[in-house]
């Protein structure tokens, strides 16, 4: 008879899923959740917060079946949806981990530069000296950074809430009366990455001795404090951030691929917020740049090594973190679009349409046929919108001249 896990595992296991769910989509939701509103915003997350809690328990289902420490999800889809499956899988991994990397390149770079006050002309210079610091921790040291890794969370969560605290002083509530049901549909690849924790799984399910039961209550609980976290995040920015008219409002950060911390720094006139956001922010993006880039690498050596049968870990370095610093260099503003092609259409693909097909295929009965069949159409929904956008087929955006009463008050900065 196996020994369910204590409470206490259960709870810190939660918040490692919380820690998780702190990250570079923190970063952008009330920029573009905040242009849809925030009762709009509610009810976005309400949905694909759902929807990706659906496709996690379809996850965890297998990796309990299974009962291995080493849980590969191409092989999982190969096993369902065969060698094309796998390979959808192997494609929307890597579109995921590339596309972060440079979300946190170009991120980094311009919260750097912006709170410093740099001019643009040396943001390729400010990339370069923070690739070469996150990737040269990555290759070398990663094991002393993973040791604190608790430590950082805590750093992490106390940074949040000096945030937090200062800028609810700075709410103005009219704000929040705002809403464009219209634009709900863009905000659908960030609230998916904000909720997207999903590569964690089979540790989370180790950790708890593979008790299915013990793994939903917790993956539930870490997803509702996430839930609360990002819902307080977002009602703060909308309510510090002019929505339009000035240029650190919603719109120009919109507009410019800024992270949220950005302006709302240059609103609220306070410099232990200016620290805390500047080290929150590098704190998010350090530690998320080293889980995923150790984990792009280990999967580009995997490849070279199994698939093309050949070993050289320079070269393995190279082709991971070569790319991310070419677009970053290239394309320095492309922030929050980096995000919204790695939450519409990787994260969509592999731990939304991937796992809807699995429980379509292992549940044939009627009644969760439907709700499998929901799932499978709602994601492909944000996939279809995403790739409708990015190939200029689809031109969603904000109705922000329609709002004046309660934003007119608001004070420009």
């Amino acid at each position: 008879m196996s020994v369910r896990p204590s409470l206490s595992i259960m709870v810190t296991v939660s918040f490692l899923v919380v820690g998780n769910l702190i990250g570079v989509g923190i970063l952008a939701l009330p920029i573009n959740t905040g242009l849809a509103g925030f009762i709009p915003a509610l009810a976005g997350m309400v949905l694909l917060g759902g929807a990706m809690f659906f496709s996690a328990m379809v996850l965890a289902r297998e990796a309990v079946q299974a009962r291995k420490e080493t849980f590969n999800l191409p092989s999982l889809y190969g096993a369902y949806l065969g060698r094309t499956g796998k390979w959808v899988a192997i494609l929307a991994n890597m579109l995921i981990l590339y596309g972060l990397l440079v979300a946190y390149l170009t991120g980094g770079t311009t919260i750097i530069g912006n709170i410093f006050g740099l001019p643009e002309q040396f943001n390729w210079l400010v990339t370069l000296i923070f690739f070469a610091v996150l990737t040269g921790t990555a290759l070398m040291k990663v094991d002393m950074i993973l040791k604190y890794n608790s430590l950082i969370m805590i750093c992490l969560f106390i940074f949040f809430g000096l945030m937090v605290g200062i800028g609810e002083t700075n709410v103005e509530s009219g704000a929040l009366g705002y809403m464009d049901w219209r634009f709900l549909p863009y905000t659908a690849p960030i609230i998916v990455t904000a909720f997207h924790f999903h590569n964690i799984i089979p540790d989370v399910c180790t950790s708890l001795k593979w008790d299915l039961s013990a793994v939903w209550k917790t993956m539930l609980g870490g997803m509702l404090i996430g839930f609360v976290m990002n819902a307080v995040w977002i009602q703060v920015g909308i309510g510090v951030l002019p929505l339009e008219g000035t240029e650190n409002s919603l719109l120009a950060a919109f507009e410019q691929n800024l992270p949220a911390t950005v302006p709302m720094s240059a609103v609220i006139h306070s410099k232990l917020f200016l620290v805390a956001s500047l080290v929150f922010s590098l704190l998010a993006i350090m530690t998320s740049y080293l889980a995923n880039g150790m984990g792009l690498l280990s999967f580009i050596r995997d490849m070279t090594e199994n698939q093309f049968h050949f070993q050289n870990r320079s070269l393995a370095a190279a082709l991971t973190f070569g790319p991310p610093l070419a677009i970053a260099l290239l394309w320095p503003d492309v922030f929050l679009t980096a995000i919204n092609v790695v939450g519409g259409v990787g994260i969509v693909v592999l731990f939304g349409i991937l796992p809807s097909l699995i429980f379509l295929r292992k549940n044939p009965g009627p009644g969760t046929r439907v709700l499998g069949l929901i799932m499978l159409v709602l994601f492909l929904v944000c996939l279809g919108l995403e790739i409708g956008q990015e190939a200029g087929l689809l031109h969603i955006h904000p109705e922000v001249e329609h709002w004046h009463p309660q934003l007119d008050s608001i004070p420009a900065p």
